[in-house]
């Protein structure tokens, strides 16, 4: 289905703030409840609104220190990656999981309270996953853009 600007706006609207009401959000794009109502319902139902989120702050919740972290498999297939993505689903430090291409075959983020923790992550977690050849941990020093939303 092709999304007219209308749909477009109301997709940029619910990104900047998903708790608008069907009243405030139809005051935004210019219409009246009901069509804005409905164009809601059918972009969810039509999966371009996959979900609804509260955004938290990780360093208030003590879990201020991101890392990502390339793993590099010593034997890639269909069973590795959904054992990967198995074990990934059960961490909870892992807020992020991508199979990549290039020198590493996976991308993990994630957010631990401090340097002890991720260590400890890493040693108890990641080193007793099999078919793991290596693991790079790349650490943020500093976040300069996080953007959740797509571009519409």
């Amino acid at each position: 289905m092709q999304l007219d600007e209308t749909d477009l706006q109301i997709l940029r609207e619910l990104q900047a703030n998903a708790r608008l009401t069907t009243k405030e959000l139809a005051s935004r794009v210019h219409l009246s409840t009901t069509p804005v109502f409905e164009r809601v319902k059918r972009l969810e139902r039509e999966g371009y609104i996959s979900r609804y989120v509260a955004l938290l702050d990780a360093r208030k919740l003590g879990r201020g220190f991101a890392v990502f972290c390339a793993l590099k498999m010593n034997s890639l297939s269909l069973s590795t990656v959904e054992a990967l993505r198995e074990a990934v689903a059960g961490m909870p430090e892992v807020v992020e999981c991508y199979n990549v291409s290039g020198k590493s075959d996976f991308l993990l983020k994630i957010l631990a309270p401090d340097m002890d923790r991720y260590r400890q992550f890493v040693l108890d977690l990641l080193a007793r996953l099999p078919h793991i050849a290596s693991v790079e941990s790349i650490f943020v020093m500093d976040e300069l853009k996080h953007d959740y939303g797509v571009r519409v």
